[in-house]
């Protein structure tokens, strides 16, 4: 055993080609295996052309409306881009120099969407997860009744109208009414022109209107966790309905709150609509000012499009690192 041993080491050693050859070999190893894994995925496709084909259509405008106006936007951000003017100039990095050094209101908003993202972000998605959770303990008809109930105010634009009248600033607006009927305040609150109460009241009505996309795909993730596993549990030594939520609900929801975190992200930092419908453009001291709010002001209002895609990239790359931190967090559920 020893001299074929060292018969072998004596023969790579004497042929300077042998390290090359491994590499080479290994490099075809590789490719042999990537074109493995590409004949898999073209066959699964093959497969399951027609789930491919109705998914064409959303991916179609997902690229066209989404992933282009992303990849433009940093381009478009490095230019002197007003609509009234064309061409373009190039201006490199000037327009996020003004923004960060010379644009107070940016930095304000800045400020405002970190307390929408930190008060609505995680407080919208446990109210998801807990809605979601005791729907799904509910009989099947009170299920579909429940959800279109906490759904629907993620659809509606005329929900806007009923929080205006909720709250109006004069003494027939329902929160003042009962205000002063308990005798807590003597006068209207002016709840929407109020710097004091803009950002809180917008906040709340934000929470309310979030229970979209994320809360049903919480929904349908309680919907497909196999019922045996509860059994399983139950024969391991799991007695009570948290140990089920810690030990099995969450580990087989992996996907779904994944998803669900990833959308409660972007709502939470793209929040602009509710503010500007509630509160008016712009709103008092700009208290409900954020940063898509800032985008929309420059981009839509100003036409200045360079400086709005220069906003919407600092916007995008926050967000980027957030999902990173999410994904991080929520991986370990993912497999």
């Amino acid at each position: 055993m020893t001299r074929s041993g060292e018969s072998v080491k004596t023969s790579v050693s004497n042929n300077p080609h042998g390290k090359e050859d491994d590499c080479l070999e290994a490099h075809q190893i590789g490719l042999k295996s990537k074109k493995e894994r590409r004949r898999r995925l073209w066959r699964q496709v093959r497969q399951n052309r027609d789930v491919y084909l109705m998914m064409l259509p959303f991916m179609v405008l997902f690229f066209v409306f989404t992933v282009i106006p992303v990849v433009m936007s940093l381009p478009i951000g490095l230019t002197d881009f007003d609509m009234a003017k064309f061409p373009p100039k190039f201006v490199g990095l000037s327009n996020f120099y003004n923004l960060f050094l010379n644009d107070s209101i940016f930095i304000h908003s800045i400020r405002v969407t970190l307390i929408f993202a930190v008060f609505t972000g995680p407080i919208s998605y446990i109210l998801s997860f807990l809605l979601a959770w005791l729907i799904n303990e509910m009989r099947p008809v009170l299920r579909v009744i429940f959800t279109l109930i906490f759904y629907a105010p993620s659809m509606a634009s005329g929900v806007y109208a009923v929080w205006q009248l909720i709250f109006s600033g004069d003494s027939y607006g329902i929160a003042n009414s009962a205000l002063m009927n308990l005798g807590i305040t003597t006068s209207a609150i002016q709840w929407l022109t109020d710097s004091n109460y803009i950002l809180p009241v917008v906040i709340l009505v934000q929470l309310w209107v979030s229970m979209g996309a994320g809360f049903l795909a919480m929904r349908a993730g309680f919907q497909n966790i196999d019922r045996s596993m509860y059994e399983a549990g139950a024969i391991e030594g799991i007695r009570n309905r948290f140990q089920e939520l810690i030990y099995i609900t969450i580990p087989c929801m992996g996907p779904s709150l994944m998803f669900a975190a990833v959308m409660q992200i972007v709502s939470a930092f793209t929040a602009d609509i509710v503010a500007r419908n509630l509160v008016g453009f712009p709103s008092t001291d700009y208290a409900a000012h954020t940063i898509m709010t800032h985008a929309f002001d420059y981009g839509w209002v100003r036409f200045e499009m360079g400086y709005a895609s220069a906003i919407c990239m600092v916007l995008f790359v926050v967000m980027y690192l957030c999902n990173r931190l999410i994904s991080k967090v929520l991986g370990k559920y993912m497999d």
